[in-house]
């Protein structure tokens, strides 16, 4: 099974393992929110725990997938906004645990985490403009100020976790070889609480917030279509899969 859900001690523990880079077709990233959202109405969970085997957490959407099917853009937008939905909407704190590159999708899933554990070789990327998409922005926007979002949008650079941190996105950085025990203990500081205190803490501290992150991301999803309707977004998907390189224009 490319993601798998195991439960102990009242961690729910969702983990991905799609080779080579954990970058998910239209069908996986459509799989996701069920697999959260049961999770979190789980009367034995308190937590869940998303993390990642192999060589990063997420490599965003198989652009392989949308270079050899457009037509599926579609789907994959609605797989991303559910994903990112149920995490925000789990009734319980969602904790990602991260190492090496969060990337596109990656990004959706820490956004809306309530807070992230990263490895010290972890980096965050937004290579949208360089993919022919858009979308991630709302996301980041959870993490980064708004100029370090605009920046990393517009160049797709990558931001490593320590950069990241300073500003406040995720609450600590650890030893890539201590991750998943250092997230697997954090994880169960909050499960050791009351399962009601916390199912209605989230609730509170998702309505504090300022704007809504699902809308805007579903803004964001309008002109992720707008630009796959585009040549050029076909242009720089193909450059990407056949040198794995941006396309210049």
């Amino acid at each position: 099974m490319p993601i798998t859900c195991t439960i102990k001690d009242k961690i729910a523990e969702i983990v991905f393992d799609v080779p080579p880079v954990n970058a998910f077709d239209s069908d996986t990233w459509m799989s996701i929110p069920q697999i959260i959202t049961e999770a979190g109405r789980n009367p034995e969970v308190n937590c869940i725990l998303i993390r990642a085997e192999g060589r990063g957490f997420c490599g965003g959407v198989d652009i392989k997938e949308m270079q050899a099917h457009p037509e599926r853009i579609t789907i994959l937008n609605r797989g991303n906004y559910l994903t990112f939905k149920a995490i925000r909407d789990a009734e319980v704190p969602v904790v990602s645990a991260v190492h090496k590159f969060v990337i596109g999708g990656g990004i959706g899933i820490c956004g809306a985490s309530d807070t992230i554990i990263a490895a010290d070789d972890a980096y965050f990327s937004l290579p949208e403009v360089d993919r022919g998409a858009m979308g991630g922005a709302s996301h980041l926007s959870r993490m980064l100020p708004l100029h370090k979002v605009r920046a990393a949008f517009f160049t797709g650079g990558n931001i490593p976790a320590e950069e990241a941190y300073r500003p406040g996105a995720g609450e600590k950085i650890v030893p890539r070889a201590d991750l998943e025990a250092e997230a697997r203990a954090f994880c169960a500081v909050i499960a050791s609480k009351s399962r009601k205190a916390l199912v209605i803490a989230k609730e509170a501290l998702n309505g504090l917030e300022p704007r809504d992150v699902d809308r805007g991301y579903r803004w964001e999803q309008g002109f992720t279509l707008e630009m796959y309707m585009h040549e050029d977004s076909q242009k720089s998907r193909d450059a990407f899969v056949e040198t794995g390189k941006a396309a210049e224009f």
